[in-house]
């Protein structure tokens, strides 16, 4: 019976569940697109490319791992292990090829090296210089290839079986001046054979010849890389690690099952570490930044997934409250006529089954195409590489479905229980005059919830690292909006008494709108919480990442004494290019920086590794201990940043055990402690150690010292193209941009969470505006013009925004405050006037629209009519 009146006051009321419905779609598809880029990241495919004629790959283990045995006082001893993957290329060695090539069912063993090497810059041949030379125009021309968006690596034409890669004009690589190139490369720039072509590889850049162009055999060019092949010789050369692989190709004789091939692999090279792949595992062991992006993606469709159905909760359940706050008397009916609290919650519960499966249903396919866009606009960002496919599995949508049906349910049985609880003659009574006073378990709630809240906010001054921080400051936000939202009739009241006197200057209109705030503070508050909300999340998503940037900013800016940074417009700046700065007269010092990621046991740090000559004159940290003369005295030292030093318990004349970027073991001397860790990194190391284990070796920037002109260092840079002299300040801009490219990720990533929240805030005030059809027919009955009606809704909405504005902003303010004092230690958050005008502005236009649109609609209505309708 409760199922069919629920399905009867469904129908009937489509206008009352159509808020709810809104609300619970949108949940559903925020859910369904953050589980469909969690699965991505699980369980995404990564095609393999190069390595697609061979069906067996080995590679180095990209991961450090570390095991932990804890005995138990019961004599039991429990293994703990745990990996995490390094942030540079791990290489094999190449006499594991040997162990190989004796196995049976092993027709070849293809050793792979994989290098930097960009194209620069080409130069048509001379007419009558050779097979497809060209007459006309000899100068050099720059390469854009791909405005950068496609890597470009270089490998030996002995590798070229595992694509399999096969000639289709010109001739093999003879001599270390010649090269190879894919013929998607050759199209895109114009190239044939008998070119000139300069690469920028990990040494200086170098002119070689086109002697010919390849294509893979089969259908297809690569798609997501273009490919320059050398000589032997020369591609041991600027792979520059002898004795070293990449990886190596297994290609099995004729007839020979793969799975079985592989196992004869694999116990060959037990005890070596290094990996066997076949199939789909060949794609990450080809690209490591789809492999990295996996863990990413994990971590962001986690983090958005978890805040959006936080935000979700919080906003349904005031939906909800909202939408059964209308129906008060309906209900209250339902008790004098002897339904029972228990069919009351049945009832509601069913209602709200039935909304959360439509609106889950409609989200879960709203939320698919959602993802995909989602997933297109992180690979534009560059968060994502194109070969991590999109995985569009079924079981985010279920899950989506799932949750907003639970969400729907939990929703209405707490929106309800008061209704449901209370006799007969007390529901009729509060459906005619509103409680004056909440709940004592709503308001215990809320105090307990505030009280979370600060405990959030106090952990969050004390949090040193960006990873730890983030998800709590925006678990903070949710939970001191959520006790606003429970608190919200005794602040609306409060409030309302505050600005009585503001509001009295409208004269009469303004004082019944005051009238109108006190006396419905359960429905002003469900509009002000979403409205502190939208407002507290969107300030502190648009001025966490300032404020952590211009701390590093200033701290770079303090600690850089160059006058002079070189940059590069290509990979970066070779070793060749800062030694002829060295040679220019009246330099004194130019410091080479490579920057990387490195393991501390398994902890990520950010590393950078600066050539020591003359290392004072160009850079400053900081330093608290120890001393930078001790650092460059040794090449096996390094030095730390005071939160680096405190998370290890490090100090001048401690160890330091560290994996470098490829998985090396190092061992290293602290020598100094620095406190411009923000600035420069938490880990300083020599250059040479870093860079010899880093994909690519070529120097970030250069800082140079000394009194020489511009003009005389761009003159001895003369031979390296790309490379450019800029100040300091000019460097400074470049990394702020970059920074700002990284919030723009956030905001794209919280976006969507925000603009639900903003639909939130439009449903709630529409659904407040639209049930007070009778009580504007009533005021106009008592001689209002609508327009005097349209403006006590104006200055309503004006003043429950605020409140909104005074608390969504005292919220994003503590978080910030705290988030300041524990990142960068001085509670300094940077908050932009304009930007923070502007989120106030558009959540007031919002507001406004929201209730005059539905307000305007209302008041077309006959006076009569409305108030004798049902």
């Amino acid at each position: 019976m409760m199922l069919r009146y629920a399905l009867r006051t469904v129908r009937d009321r489509k206008g009352g569940f159509l808020g709810a419905l809104l609300a619970l779609m949108c949940a559903a598809a925020l859910v369904t697109a953050c589980g469909t880029l969690l699965e991505t990241g699980l369980r995404g495919r990564i095609a393999t490319e190069r390595y697609a004629a061979a069906p067996v790959v080995v590679s180095a283990d990209q991961n450090v791992h570390r095991t932990t045995v804890k005995h138990k006082g019961n004599g039991k001893t429990k293994v703990k292990h745990k990996a995490k993957p390094v942030a540079e290329r791990a290489w094999l060695p190449a006499t594991i090829a040997d162990r190989l090539r004796a196995l049976k069912g092993v027709r070849a063993v293809v050793p792979e090296l994989t290098f930097l090497a960009e194209p620069l810059s080409a130069r048509p041949a001379r007419s009558g210089g050779g097979s497809g030379s060209r007459s006309g125009d000899t100068s050099s021309r720059p390469i854009r290839e791909g405005d950068g968006d496609t890597p470009s690596y270089g490998h030996s034409w002995e590798s070229a079986p595992l694509t399999p890669f096969a000639l289709v004009a010109g001739r093999a690589p003879a001599s270390s001046g010649d090269v190879v190139i894919d013929r998607g490369l050759a199209e895109r720039t114009g190239l044939t054979t008998g070119d000139r072509i300069t690469v920028q590889s990990t040494q200086a850049p170098r002119t070689y010849r086109v002697s010919g162009i390849a294509a893979p055999r089969g259908p297809g060019e690569l798609r997501q890389q273009a490919s320059l092949f050398f000589s032997g010789a020369e591609a041991e050369r600027l792979a520059a690690r002898p004795g070293q692989v990449s990886a190596l190709g297994v290609l099995p004789a004729a007839g020979t099952d793969t799975g079985r091939l592989k196992q004869r692999v694999e116990q060959a090279l037990n005890g070596t570490g290094a990996q066997v792949s076949t199939g789909d595992e060949r794609g990450p062991v080809e690209f490591l930044d789809a492999a990295a992006a996996r863990v990413k993606l994990v971590s962001m469709g986690g983090a958005m997934g978890g805040t959006s159905l936080l935000v979700a909760v919080l906003v349904v359940v005031g939906t909800f409250a909202l939408s059964i706050q209308q129906r008060h008397r309906e209900l209250a009916l339902l008790r004098t006529i002897a339904a029972t609290s228990r069919q009351i919650r049945r009832l509601l519960g069913r209602e709200a089954l039935l909304v959360g499966a439509a609106a889950g249903v409609l989200g879960a396919l709203a939320g698919l195409p959602l993802a995909a866009w989602l997933h297109s606009r992180f690979i534009d960002m560059g968060v994502v590489p194109a070969t991590l496919e999109r995985t569009a599995g079924i079981l985010p949508a279920c899950a989506a479905l799932a949750v907003t049906l639970l969400g729907a349910w939990a929703a209405a049985r707490i929106s309800g229980r008061r209704i449901a609880r209370l006799r007969p003659a007390e529901a009729m009574a509060e459906s005619a005059v509103e409680r004056r006073r909440p709940e004592r378990g709503r308001i215990a709630a809320g105090l307990v919830l505030l009280i979370g809240g600060g405990v959030l906010v106090a952990v969050l001054g004390i949090l040193h690292t960006e990873a730890a921080s983030t998800p709590v400051t925006f678990l903070a936000v949710v939970v001191l909006a959520t006790a606003v939202s429970l608190l919200g009739p005794l602040l609306v009241r409060a409030a309302a008494f505050l600005l009585a006197g503001v509001n009295r200057a409208a004269g009469h209109v303004g004082i019944l709108a005051t009238a109108n705030v006190r006396g419905n503070s359960t429905r002003m508050a469900s509009v002000v919480t979403p409205l502190t909300l939208l407002i507290g999340m969107t300030c502190t998503v648009l001025f966490v990442q300032p404020t952590l940037g211009d701390a590093a900013l200033a701290q770079a800016r303090e600690g850089t004494r160059a006058t002079w940074v070189l940059g590069a417009q290509g990979p970066g700046v070779p070793s060749e290019a800062a030694e002829a700065v060295r040679r220019t007269p009246g330099v004194t010092a130019a410091t080479e920086v490579v920057r990387t990621t490195v393991r501390v046991g398994l902890a990520k740090y950010q590393a950078q590794g600066v050539t020591t000559a003359g290392l004072a004159r160009t850079w400053d940290p900081g330093v608290t201990r120890g001393s930078i003369a001790a650092f460059g005295a040794d090449s096996r030292s390094a030095a730390i940043s005071e939160l680096a030093a405190d998370q290890l318990g490090l100090r001048p004349g401690s160890e330091l055990k560290l994996h470098l970027g490829d998985g090396t073991p190092a061992t290293l001397t602290v020598a100094a402690v620095y406190r411009r860790g923000l600035g420069f990194g938490d880990l300083t190391l020599p250059h040479d150690l870093l860079a010899r284990h880093m994909d690519n070796p070529l120097a970030a920037t250069v800082l140079v010292a000394g009194d020489a002109s511009r003009s005389e260092l761009t003159a001895a840079l003369r031979r390296f193209p790309g490379v450019a002299v800029v100040a300091p300040e000019t460097a400074d801009r470049l990394q702020a941009d970059r920074r700002q490219e990284n919030a723009e990720v956030n905001l794209l990533a919280m976006g969507l969470v925000l603009a639900f929240t903003a639909i939130a805030v439009v449903n709630t005030l529409a659904m407040s505006v639209s049930e007070r059809l009778k009580e504007f027919a009533l005021l106009r009955l008592a001689g209002a013009t609508r327009r005097q009606v349209l403006r006590m809704l104006r200055i309503e909405t004006l003043s429950v925004l605020a409140v909104a504005t005074a608390l969504g902003t005292g919220i994003a303010l503590a978080v910030l405050t705290a988030f300041s004092i524990g990142m960068t230690g001085g509670a300094a958050p940077t908050v932009v006037p304009l930007v923070y005008a502007t989120v106030v502005g558009a959540a007031a236009v919002l507001a406004l629209i929201a209730t005059a649109l539905p307000g305007r609609l209302t008041l077309k209505a006959r006076p009569v009519e409305a108030v004798t309708s049902r």
